[in-house]
């Protein structure tokens, strides 16, 4: 198929279908749905340069920000359709009630902005989730909530530098980063 030709519409119901399950499935934290609507279970966070790829280290990273995020839960904004995926912009919210990697639950909550690249191959099955947002945006909401006039606010800052600072300068998953350009036809 064409990059200028979009799939069926009867195609494009079944993708936005599968995707919203996708989205209802993870806020309820039904690992097992959500998991089946891939064959292969496949993420990309594009801001963290990370891949978790398989089943089981998508229930890590689910495990993982639903421990940091107990409450995780998102508005969709928008939803588009392209010859190969669904694109889906959303807010990602949720409270920082546990540990985010190394860095100390603030009980801040935090809006972020973000897109999801929903990608399929040629026999209409989701093949990678792949996600765009900035890191930035979420640690200023955490770190903002904390009390910077006080002994303990000030201790926990410094508990949460201590832990970004240990989460950063790792290698970027070398999946992301061979890339090839589309071959542009004119």
């Amino acid at each position: 198929m064409s990059r200028f030709t979009l799939p069926s519409e009867d195609v494009l119901r079944a993708r936005e279908k599968l995707v919203l399950d996708h989205f209802h499935d993870e806020v309820r934290q039904d690992w097992d749905a959500t998991l089946s609507t891939f064959p292969h279970p496949h993420y990309e966070l594009i801001a963290q340069m990370t891949v978790h790829d398989g089943d089981g280290e998508v229930r890590d990273y689910y495990q993982d920000t639903r421990v940091a995020f107990p409450d995780q839960n998102h508005e969709i904004i928008a939803f588009r359709h392209s010859a190969d995926a669904v694109i889906v912009e959303f807010w990602l919210l949720g409270t920082h009630g546990g540990p985010l990697g190394r860095i100390p639950p603030t009980g801040s909550r935090h809006r972020t902005r973000m897109t999801a690249y929903f990608i399929f191959d040629e026999h209409e099955n989701l093949v990678t989730e792949r996600v765009y947002f900035d890191q930035l945006t979420i640690l200023k909401q955490l770190v903002g909530g904390v009390d910077r006039r006080s002994p303990r606010g000030l201790l926990k800052l410094a508990r949460i530098v201590k832990g970004i600072l240990a989460m950063s300068g790792g290698a970027p998953d070398p999946r992301l980063l061979e890339t090839t350009p589309p071959d542009f036809v004119r």
